[in-house]
Order: C-alpha cells, then sequence, then structure tokens
C-alpha cells in the first residue's frame, strides 16, 4: 500500500451512549467495541465509526477540546439504498433535518441533518442517470 487507506472516523462526543445508540439504531451496523470511554461501529464494507466520550479523547490529545456549537464543521456523507428508510430511522432517533431531500449539483440526491451532537449527516443516494 503506498497511499493511506481511511478505516476509521473518530467523532468526541459528550454523551456516548446516547451517540452510540444513535449511530446503531439509524445505520443499523455491527458495534465490535464498548467500553465506558469508547465505542466502535463497522460498516459492512468494513468502514469503522468511532464515538469517543470527550474525557478520553482529551487524554489522548492532552486537552479537552472545547464544546461543540449547535453545527459542528464535521460532515458524515452516507449512500443509502434505501433512503427513505434511513431517513425515517434517522428522526426517530432524535436527528434534526437541515435541509430536506432532494437533488444536489453533484448527481446525488440527499437529505441533510444535524445528529443529537450537532455534527452534519448527510444520507444520499445517486440520481438516475
Amino acid at each position: 500500500m503506498t497511499s493511506p487507506k481511511l478505516v476509521l472516523l473518530i467523532l468526541c462526543v459528550r454523551d456516548r451512549a446516547r451517540m452510540t445508540a444513535f449511530y446503531l439504531r439509524v445505520l443499523e451496523w455491527r458495534q465490535v467495541v464498548d467500553v465506558p470511554v469508547y465505542a466502535e461501529l463497522r460498516s459492512p464494507d468494513g468502514l469503522r465509526l468511532g464515538l469517543y466520550a470527550e474525557d478520553g479523547f482529551g487524554r489522548n490529545l492532552g486537552v479537552v477540546p472545547e464544546a461543540s456549537p449547535p453545527i459542528t464543521r464535521t460532515e458524515l456523507y452516507l449512500q443509502c439504498e434505501d433512503l427513505p428508510a434511513v431517513i425515517e430511522r434517522a428522526v426517530a432517533a432524535g436527528a434534526r433535518p437541515l435541509s430536506p431531500l432532494g437533488p444536489r449539483d453533484w448527481g446525488d440526491e440527499a437529505a441533510y441533518f444535524a445528529d443529537p451532537e450537532g455534527n452534519v449527516v448527510v444520507f444520499a443516494r445517486p440520481l438516475p442517470r
């Protein structure tokens, strides 16, 4: 391997249990790590999403990050075959709508939400050609 491969995204979260429950319900991925300060979910294709409690995250950095604003500058862009079902699960799990489902200039149909801690989560699928 000559170039880096993205295998894990980690979000620093205030409420690890709540955020783990949210992403388990919405993504329906398998949880592979569950310890008091960290949870990790694995997608069917192997990408992992880590949810790190801010105190544990801060130990690694040497400083606890500041509290996030109502919406962070982080975006998780997820492609879904059954877009309506995933959007329904997200709303039921507490996602806050930011931009309704609609065609986007880059050729996807996408809807934007904020997760319970303000991270932007996009559910999308390619538009038919």
